[in-house]
């Protein structure tokens, strides 16, 4: 997959993660469509790190799943480190 294919299926993964994950992650949409670039990433190298199938295939569900979960993954992150600075 090139690099447009992964620039897109880290902006869907991250759209499908805010709308399984609603709430105030902070940041607003553009920051949550970079932010589901980031997890894709991770969701591939989680992937292929634990059970050895990374992103392969752009149509391939394996590949939309680890994206998706690497989303919510590094949505989960931001929001504790953007909820602990509304804190102070």
């Amino acid at each position: 997959m090139g690099i447009l294919g992964w620039i897109v299926l880290g902006l869907i993964a991250g759209a499908i993660a805010k709308l399984i994950l609603p709430g105030r992650q902070g940041g607003g949409w553009i920051v949550t469509l970079l932010l589901g670039i980031v997890g894709a990433l991770l969701g591939g190298w989680i992937g292929s790190a634990l059970f050895g199938v990374g992103l392969q295939e752009f149509w391939d569900w394996r590949t939309w799943l680890l994206a998706i979960g690497g989303s919510i993954i590094v949505l989960l992150i931001w929001g504790v480190i953007t909820g602990r600075n509304k804190r102070a």
